[in-house]
């Protein structure tokens, strides 16, 4: 009959029960039977209630990225994997003993043959290790920030053309100056707003300010108005 939902605690069971001597839904190797029972659960199963559904879950969700190349028949439903019966998954103690004796010869894990779960495992591990592999080969787009930084002069006779050419002579890697403006903080006083974005791994904020404040000529300090995460 094949599994019949992943929402109700009867179905979760049933896969549950599935997975217990099993490492994929079929074969030795993730296939797109993974694919589709893994899509059609909507977040992972409760590790205290359905450890084998969950560790299954997470092993299967290391290849989604693969998802699409994996083998096997993308058209099938959930509903076409599975046992065959519901009551005997469920309740495995039910099993009379001929059958049971059926279940272990098509049980691809469960098998009393130790070189086979042995190369299981060893493909298992295999794949896997190839995959986390390649995983690590990948780089990963750096973490950046939007800053809107405030520049406060000394007096209304600060020269604040010095002043913001001063601060965009900074340079470093990581590092990119945008727009600014000036801003009216009262009694003739304008402070620059300046926009940046930079690189978290690459720049500090503090020392960033404190770069511009060596120019003690025309800055009095620095302020961060505002900060987002690109």
């Amino acid at each position: 009959m094949g599994f019949t939902d992943f929402v109700s605690d009867s179905g979760l069971t049933l896969l549950n029960n599935w997975l217990k001597t099993r490492s994929y839904i079929v074969g030795y190797t993730p296939s797109q039977a993974d694919v589709k029972c893994f899509q059609s659960i909507k977040s992972a199963p409760a590790v205290e209630k359905y450890p084998y559904a969950y560790r299954w879950y997470s092993h299967i969700a290391t290849f989604e990225p693969e998802f699409s190349s994996l083998p096997g028949d993308s058209s099938k439903s959930h509903t076409e994997y599975g046992p065959e019966s519901a009551e005997l998954t469920l309740n495995p103690a039910k099993a009379p003993a001929a059958e049971e004796e059926e279940e272990e010869d098509v049980d691809l894990f469960g098998s009393d043959d130790e070189e086979e779960d042995a190369e299981a495992a060893r493909i298992r591990e295999e794949r896997l290790a190839e995959y986390q592999k390649k995983k690590a080969g990948k780089t990963k787009p750096a973490a950046k920030s939007v800053v809107t930084l405030d520049v406060k002069p000394w007096d209304d006779e600060t020269d604040m053309k010095a002043l913001e050419a001063g601060v965009r002579a900074i340079e470093q890697d990581g590092l990119l100056w945008g727009k600014s403006q000036l801003i009216a903080v009262g009694f003739g006083i304008k402070k620059l707003q300046i926009n940046l974005v930079i690189e978290d791994e690459k720049v500090s904020l503090e020392d960033l300010q404190g770069k511009i404040e060596e120019d003690e000529e025309h800055v009095q300090s620095t302020d961060i108005a505002a900060m987002q995460k690109l």
